[in-house]
């Protein structure tokens, strides 16, 4: 009766691995299969729609001219919209005002938002909490109301046509929002940094240059990328304070291929790639710091 009642018992205890991990309950955040198909084909979705209009634009300056509102890619492929952009046209001079406006505005912006968000960070002085209101409140003026205003200020100083008019133009765009950001990452950063350096003899500025600098490189890289990427980009300004193809910047000399009559989409659209690949270099160098720059300013903004 022993061996009758072990002989049973066996097969109840031992039970093939397969069935109970079968009926072991998913973990916590574990996707099912169709869910992970369900993200994997958005993500590609999302990818596709993205690189699209940015591969169109490459393809058709690849393109003669006859063919340029069509879909044929790669049907007689050519460099010659390169050649003629850079042969027959200002657009080396636009690119060097460019590099010198946008250059100017982020090493200006990086100083300047980050002096002022350290000042705010640290030390108490009157009209600080107006300070940082007007910060604030410069970032709700759309360009249309403040366009005519400051070219206003800009011509009776006697800085249009002059590139120093739209670095400062730039600076009034980039510096608030960058020094309320700038403020913020400072606020993450220990005091006691600061009390060490006064200790050690170091003045208020020797303490942020020497010790609190080397600490704000992700702060620092977001002023410096959108800082840039203000500069490089912008259109009204530029098309507004500048004029003569000896002085406009890359998108006021985009809008000389663009008339009543239609437009040059070959030139054009070989301009945008060269356009756009400074900005690719500016964002592949920042970009490790991006994410952490941001996200610690808006922490404690």
């Amino acid at each position: 009766m022993t061996t009758a009642t072990h002989s049973t018992a066996a097969p109840a205890t031992a039970r093939p691995a397969a069935e109970h991990s079968a009926r072991t309950p998913r973990k916590r955040g574990e996707r099912s299969p169709v869910a992970s198909v369900a993200l994997h084909l958005t993500l590609i979705v999302a990818s596709v729609i993205a690189v699209f209009p940015v591969l169109w634009v490459l393809l058709t300056s690849l393109k003669p001219a006859k063919y340029s509102t069509t879909t044929d890619f790669f049907k007689e492929t050519t460099f010659e919209n390169y050649t003629n952009l850079i042969k027959d046209t200002e657009f080396l001079t636009w690119f060097g005002n460019s590099v010198v406006i946008a250059g100017l505005t982020t090493v200006l912006g990086v100083f300047v938002s980050a002096t002022t968000g350290y000042a705010v960070s640290r030390f108490r002085f009157p009209g600080k909490r107006g300070l940082m209101w007007t910060l604030l409140i410069t970032q709700m003026f759309p360009v249309a109301v403040l366009i005519v205003p400051i070219y206003n200020i800009m011509s009776s100083v006697g800085l249009i046509n002059q590139p120093a008019g739209l670095v400062i133009t730039y600076l009034t765009i980039s510096v608030p929002f960058c020094a309320w950001m700038m403020k913020g990452f400072f606020d993450t950063i220990p005091r006691e940094i600061d009390e060490s350096g006064q200790v050690d003899g170091l003045t208020p500025f020797g303490t942020f240059w020497r010790l609190i600098l080397p600490l704000a490189k992700p702060g620092l890289a977001v002023t410096a990328f959108y800082s840039f990427i203000t500069a490089w980009g912008e259109v009204a300004y530029a098309s507004a304070f500048m004029v003569g193809d000896e002085n406009l910047t890359l998108a006021g000399g985009l809008q000389k291929f663009v008339n009543q009559y239609g437009a040059q989409w070959g030139p054009m659209t070989a301009a945008s790639v060269l356009i756009a690949i400074p900005a690719a270099l500016v964002f592949l160098f920042a970009q490790k710091h991006l994410v952490t720059g941001m996200s610690a300013g808006a922490v404690k903004g």
